[in-house]
């Protein structure tokens, strides 16, 4: 758990490869809930108690119908183990300060998914939150809101209506919703995502104005690109086929989606005032030591690029959504131009520590590399060979910075 206190936020980071897993800030400590996906009672108590004093609450997911939940014995495969899920829950109820909640599908009989509702509420859950669909169906199927209403009649916990989305257009729909299935609260999934202003009493705003209020909200929070692109998707939904929407589908930076919606200037002036404060991205990211510690040029068995003698290096980075074939890619181009001019074929060196990848590459007798550490083997060799590209003036500097390959 790292305290980053130019953001204001909590993070807590896969220091292998600099990820972060979960971020959250003193804004929301009282209203976040972490929801865990698990079948190990000691492994969920385990992490719910080192975010205990950073959230305002623990949920157990026992209801994701996904593939790799289900193979994996979590989120809906939990439903056909309540001896597993109640050992879960009962150990995280009696060894944390903060509520403790599950969230369910309904299972196809009704007698026995009230009997597995009792038996949950027994675990002295806070609350438990039940979707109105069994495990096989989807959102097209219709959610089955009378067995909410018997669970919510039949349990002294509260109970969460969940599943209604496809019945919820404006705010005043939140409300039949509850009043239809008799629960205390009503949890939204879909109707939140795509568009978060379905919780306005003044109605809702337009797309355009919500990616925006996000995008700051994104830049503000350093937000990783991959999820802030995933979360704008389920705001675009079909507008991702439009001009815009296709351009969009395309960025992979930051700075590349604040540009679509004229926010650049901002998300740069950020980004600077966030360097001069001391704060480390993604590219700043190296690889931990053995004993746990992250490698800042301490001795080690294996030596770094930038170590190697007559290496020529930059911190460039490999952004795979730049390059539209695969005839556009910096080995492709690399190993066209040494067939061209007569030379060999470039030969890649490559080294991994943890999860994190470096390369480099020798081309006639001169040997290149990027400082970034790239998350698979593929991605480093093209770092390489586009340092190589710019080094041999195949490429120049401005159009690496315009595709965020360098700081701008």
């Amino acid at each position: 758990m790292v305290r980053k206190y130019v953001l204001g936020t909590v993070d807590y980071i896969d220091k292998t490869d600099g990820t972060v897993t979960f971020r959250t800030c003193l804004k929301e400590r009282n209203k976040v809930v972490l929801q865990i996906g698990t079948c190990d009672a000691t492994r969920a108590l385990k992490v719910a108690k080192m975010v205990e004093q950073d959230v305002a609450g623990i949920d157990l997911n026992m209801g994701c119908p996904k593939l790799f939940s289900l193979v994996g014995k979590m989120g809906a495969a939990l439903l056909k183990e309540p001896e597993i899920a109640t050992n879960i829950l009962k150990t995280l109820v009696d060894n944390l300060s903060i509520p403790v909640t599950c969230k369910i599908r309904v299972l196809p009989d009704l007698d026995k998914t009230l009997e597995l509702c009792e038996l949950l509420q027994s675990t002295g859950i806070s609350a438990i939150a039940v979707h109105g669909r069994t495990v096989n169906e989807r959102p097209q199927h219709m959610n089955r809101n009378d067995v909410l209403k018997k669970i919510s009649d039949r349990l002294a916990i509260p109970v969460i209506a969940n599943g209604g989305s496809k019945e919820i257009q404006k705010y005043s729909d939140i409300f039949k919703f509850k009043e239809i299935t008799g629960c205390s609260s009503v949890m939204l999934a879909r109707a939140a995502q795509w568009n978060c202003s379905i919780f306005s009493k003044e109605g809702l705003l337009p797309m355009e104005d919500v990616i925006k209020s996000y995008l700051k909200y994104a830049v503000d929070c350093d937000n990783s690109p991959s999820n802030t692109k995933y979360c704008i998707q389920n705001i675009l939904r079909e507008q991702q086929e439009s001009t815009l929407g296709k351009k969009f589908l395309s960025s992979q930076t930051l700075e590349q989606i604040c540009d679509l919606w004229n926010l650049i200037d901002y998300c740069l002036s950020k980004k600077k005032e966030f360097e001069e404060k001391g704060l480390l991205g993604r590219s700043q990211v190296s690889p931990m030591r053995e004993d746990g510690k992250q490698d800042e040029g301490q001795a080690s068995n294996k030596r770094k690029i930038s170590e190697e003698e007559d290496v020529t290096l930059m911190h460039c980075a490999f952004l795979r959504n730049n390059y539209v074939t695969d005839l556009e890619l910096p080995k492709t181009i690399l190993h066209k131009w040494t067939q061209t001019q007569r030379k060999k074929m470039p030969n890649y060196d490559t080294q991994q520590k943890g999860k994190l990848f470096q390369s480099i590459v020798t081309v006639d007798g001169r040997r290149y590399g990027s400082s970034f550490w790239e998350k698979n083997k593929k991605w480093a060799e093209q770092g390489a060979a586009l340092v190589c590209l710019f080094s041999l003036g195949l490429v120049n500097k401005k159009a690496l910075a315009t595709n965020c390959n360098v700081p701008c």
